[in-house]
């Protein structure tokens, strides 16, 4: 199972992440995870949220640029090695990784993947009994 992914592209400007986070938060949208990449001209947050239709919505209400994407996100032992393990998997079946990040919550970390080959991913991951999260879940 696949969860949405916001990804909004900000101008590099001061006060710009600020801008979304209190529009999401002023519509009670909670985020669960994100990560900030940056370019020359502009950067792109990626977020996964509590609501994903609400918070395209809101965002675009407010012109932001903000697209859905279909992503992995996965649980694994927050361990030395154990992501080593399941990425593993992943190479040994050429799937590439455009981008990753993770977060950890005690025992656990919590792996956002996307990969070239969503549904091959997927497969992978379920052949090899990785705990594959579902929206509800974060």
């Amino acid at each position: 199972m696949t969860i949405k992914q916001l990804s909004v592209f900000l101008e590099n400007k001061t006060g710009r992440i600020n801008e979304v986070v209190r529009t999401l938060g002023a519509n009670g949208i909670n985020m669960h995870a994100f990560s900030m990449a940056e370019t020359a001209d502009f950067g792109i947050l990626r977020l996964i949220v509590s609501d994903v239709e609400k918070a395209v919505e809101v965002l675009r209400a407010h012109d932001f640029a903000v697209m859905s994407t279909d992503v992995v996100c996965l649980s694994c032992e927050n361990e030395p090695g154990s992501l080593a393990v399941i990425l593993e998997y992943l190479a040994k079946e050429q799937i590439f990784i455009e981008y990753m990040y993770a977060f950890a919550q005690d025992s656990k970390a919590h792996v956002v993947i996307k990969p070239n080959d969503l549904k091959r991913c997927m497969e992978v991951l379920e052949a090899h009994q990785c705990h594959i999260l579902v929206q509800g879940e974060l």
